[in-house]
């Protein structure tokens, strides 16, 4: 990754959160156990989703596959990170650093996706519902997913190919608790243009389609509901919308908060602390907001345990 003029870098030292000893310690078992429970979690919505056949329908066919996104976005980060707090810092190979912001770029884009296709099908549930089945066939959500999955890709191939077009030759600790890009760049001797503008406008970009889809299929949805007479089918149209509406908004108000942060008053720790947030905090919430405040699900799940507790 270096030029002949310069003494290669083999590795980086992901320096992490902390170098408190008490600190990690207190840190490595909160992040252990929101780890297990992001597994367990994300792990327990595809087993259920898949074994309850009245949960074979477009929204929890994309939920599984957002449970899916969440386990690889989180395992991307966070076993690294426990490493980091046992060890007071954690050294990756460059192919090793390379591959860490591969696969955090590719599941976080196709996170952006999935939650707008997920509000697409429900503005096509609650605006058209007769032509749901038609509009939302399964060719359509296979279409959708693998668009999802596709676009994280195409990002992911731009932050890399940005990346082994850097050359580093001097300082090798990276600030922060993974290997995103920001730091990495920072730590460029072959600074260049078009790798510094080339992320920011293909992540830009996807975050604003990506957005501008969610919120045009809310305002349909919203209009559509106050076209209701029946408040009952008002208080149902919200109900199968609340779960994805705060997940979208925990997501997406987390990575505007980097994007609308004034550089003057940015900070490395500032950027920690949200990246945290949105890496690994946010894949374990989504399965709880999606269990606790879904009543399909909660039934779904209470008559799975009704039919094992009969089997056993």
């Amino acid at each position: 990754m270096g030029t002949e003029n310069y003494t290669a870098v083999t590795e980086f030292i992901i320096l992490g959160l902390t170098e408190d000893i008490t600190v990690c310690a207190i840190l490595f078992i909160a992040f252990l156990g929101i780890y297990v429970i992001t597994l367990m979690g994300n792990v327990s919505i595809i087993m259920l989703i898949r074994s309850s056949p009245q949960l074979h329908t477009p929204m929890y066919f994309f939920l599984c596959h957002l449970a899916f996104v969440d386990i690889g976005y989180s395992s991307s980060v966070t076993p690294i990170m426990l490493l980091g707090f046992l060890r007071g810092g954690t050294s990756l190979p460059v192919t090793g650093c390379v591959a860490q912001l591969c696969s955090v770029v590719t599941f976080g884009t196709a996170e952006c996706f999935l939650l707008a296709a997920m509000a697409y099908d429900r503005y096509v549930a609650i605006w058209s519902p007769l032509l749901y089945s038609t509009n939302m066939s399964h060719r359509i959500c296979i279409l959708l997913v693998g668009t999802s999955y596709l676009g994280g890709c195409v990002n992911s191939w731009t932050f890399t190919g940005c990346l082994l077009s850097l050359s580093f030759c001097g300082p090798n600790q990276v600030n922060h608790f993974f290997c995103d890009y920001s730091p990495l760049l920072k730590l460029s001797c072959s600074h260049d243009f078009i790798s510094e503008i080339l992320p920011a406008i293909s992540s830009g970009s996807i975050i604003v389609v990506t957005m501008f889809i969610i919120t045009l299929s809310y305002v349909y949805i919203l209009f559509s509901i106050l076209k209701m007479h029946s408040t009952e089918g008002r208080q149902k149209a919200f109900s199968t919308c609340t779960s994805h509406l705060t997940a979208v908004t925990l997501f997406y108000g987390t990575i505007a908060f980097i994007y609308v942060t004034p550089k003057s008053s940015y900070s490395t720790d500032q950027n920690k602390v949200v990246s945290v947030f949105y890496t690994v905090v946010i894949p374990m919430l989504n399965p709880l907001i999606y269990s606790l405040r879904n009543k399909e699900v909660k039934e779904a799940m209470g008559k799975l345990m009704a039919r094992n507790h009969w089997w056993s």
